[in-house]
């Protein structure tokens, strides 16, 4: 990028050149933004990359349910490293500081990765309900090329977006940091307003609308269904339950997370802001809306832990979270319990393949798992 000094460029140019700081906020502010927005990008990878890890690892957890789950951490994970960096460094630089790819890809990026997690979620929601009320499961091949027709869908739906987006330098307007002056660059979607409007209310129905919609009927039919089956079958309708209410509360946190971006987004669309509303928006609101956003990418690996026992086990198994007191209490059962003489294998992965849980009582379920992955 090219600069001068501050003289230089008074001396060089007309009455009318505009002026701006380099950095939109104060210091405080700024150092809140990013450390609000480093802790999204670590929820993110690391979160999203254990889910990823631990469904890919154990082979009890290859359900078409958790498939989709890790389409959705996919996705959580591409925000996390393509959208938070780009997203927090335009909210606090004035102008566009990038080039025209990464203005494209980010917005294509983010675009994709938006709309295919709503899709999933849709999915997760339209299989649930069709294994509740009629006991119909997805095959696993079925999941796999809905998952990339959910890709497809959403390059499709973003593809004209991220088409027009243009990179540009504006004429007589710099930016002053450290008594040196840079060119204002800006990243813009750059299309008749009408058409913007039109399109901004397209995407809206299908990447928010309908599947809110949707997910909501769907959900409240299967809590409708095993509310009646739980007479029935009380061990089966609470483990289905359970399920149910981490993936109920996953589509109702990404819906009310991505809430005050998409009406901000209506709004500017909408509304004829002026100059000082727009920035307002732009300089507080925006960023304020894009990081409860992207928290959404972060949030889930939790959730997953807290609801789900299972992930659970295997976020403890990866990243060694076990207590030393357990560690040593299955160190003890290990070395001193007898094994049975009806043994299939002495090797630790073999064990449990030919004998019955209730043959080795004095092995913990915990350490007979470990062996069996």
């Amino acid at each position: 990028m090219n600069k001068m000094t501050l003289n230089q460029a008074v001396n060089l140019t007309s009455d009318n050149i505009t002026l701006l700081p380099y950095y939109i906020h104060s210091a405080g502010l700024t150092v809140m933004y990013i450390f609000s927005y480093m802790l999204v990008l670590l929820l993110s990878v690391v979160g999203n990359g254990l889910v990823c890890l631990v469904v890919f690892r154990n082979r009890k957890m290859h359900s078409v349910t958790n498939l989709f789950i890790v389409n959705l951490a996919i996705s959580d994970l591409l925000v996390g490293v393509i959208c938070v960096p780009t997203t927090l460094t335009d909210s606090l630089i004035s102008g566009w500081p990038f080039s025209q790819i990464t203005c494209t890809l980010s917005n294509l990026i983010q675009g994709m990765s938006v709309s295919a997690s709503v899709f999933t979620l849709t999915a997760i929601a339209v299989d649930r309900f069709t294994k509740t009320v009629y006991h119909h499961h997805l095959r696993p091949v079925t999941a796999l090329f809905t998952i990339i027709f959910i890709w497809l869908l959403a390059f499709a739906i973003i593809f004209p977006s991220a088409a027009t987006m243009t990179v540009i330098r504006l004429d007589n307007m710099y930016l002053v940091h450290d008594n040196q002056m840079y060119p204002l660059c800006i990243c813009f979607e750059d299309w008749a307003k009408a058409v913007r409007r039109v399109y901004t209310l397209v995407i809206f129905i299908p990447v928010y609308l309908a599947p809110l919609v949707l997910i909501s009927l769907m959900y409240g039919c299967i809590a409708g269904k095993l509310s009646n089956n739980l007479r029935e079958n009380r061990v089966q309708s609470r483990k289905k339950i359970k399920v149910i209410r981490m993936l109920i509360m996953v589509a109702f946190l990404f819906i009310v997370s991505w809430l005050p971006l998409w009406i901000l987004m209506l709004l500017t669309d909408y509304q004829d802001l002026d100059r000082q509303q727009t920035d307002f928006l732009s300089s507080y609101l925006f960023p304020v809306a894009h990081w409860l956003a992207f928290f959404n990418s972060g949030i889930n690996p939790i959730i997953y832990g807290f609801f789900n026992e299972n992930f659970r086990r295997g976020f403890q198994a990866t990243v060694g979270f076990s207590s030393c007191r357990s560690f040593l209490t299955e160190m003890r059962h290990m070395l001193f319990s007898l094994v049975p003489p009806n043994r299939v294998s002495d090797k630790p992965e073999d064990i449990g393949q030919g004998i019955l849980l209730e043959d080795i009582p004095q092995v913990s379920h915990r350490v007979l798992e470990a062996w069996i992955e």
